[in-house]
């Protein structure tokens, strides 16, 4: 890891403190704790125990909401599980998805095992070979602050991966029942037409 790392509740209060119409789709763990920190919203779709589907899930709802900026933040693990989504974003190239990779090169929720990141992947260069438009290394709060005013450019398929500090802040849970956050969420997204 770089000598400097970013704090992971900064970065996420960060690109969500000007969200507008952004719709969040936030991987299991860590990053849901992280979006509910920076304020719960209706158009979060936290996923719990969905370990690898949270660029999947982005994906779906970026070409299903064309006009609507989506935004898939999640955990070095989770992409790595579904990493091959990779491939499809870039088949499809949603210009209204972004995906960020907050990567503390553990496995935070399972006791800090080392992934993959950690061992020299580089997630930027497999989503550049995928067709993603990839920033480089976000290193402090100022690329922070251009990788959110990006968010709705329409210039994606977006793609950053941070490297965060490790460890795990206080866990700050948001509703945890599938039915009732697929509702919410529905009614955020299609108003009265849900």
């Amino acid at each position: 890891m770089s000598a400097a790392l970013l704090d992971r509740r900064d970065v996420v209060a960060r690109l969500l403190a000007d969200r507008r119409d952004l719709l969040v789709v936030s991987g299991l763990g860590s990053a849901t704790y992280d979006c509910a920190a920076a304020g719960d919203d209706p158009r979060n779709f936290y996923l719990w125990g969905a370990m690898g589907g949270t660029a999947a899930l982005a994906l779906g709802l970026a070409l299903a909401q064309p006009t609507k900026p989506v935004l898939g933040i999640t955990g070095d693990g989770d992409l790595l599980m579904g990493l091959g989504t990779l491939t499809t974003i870039g088949a499809q190239a949603p210009a209204n998805l972004s995906i960020i990779v907050l990567d503390n090169e553990v496995y935070g929720e399972t006791g800090e095992q080392p992934t993959a990141t950690a061992h020299g992947t580089d997630l930027t260069a497999v989503a550049r070979a995928c067709r993603l438009n990839a920033v480089d290394e976000v290193a402090d709060m100022a690329g922070v602050e251009a990788l959110a005013a990006r968010l709705h450019a329409g210039d994606g398929p977006l793609f950053a991966n941070i490297k965060i500090a490790p460890g795990n802040p206080e866990k700050v849970l948001p509703a945890r029942d599938g039915a009732y956050l697929r509702d919410r969420f529905r009614g955020a997204v299609l108003g009265d037409a849900a």
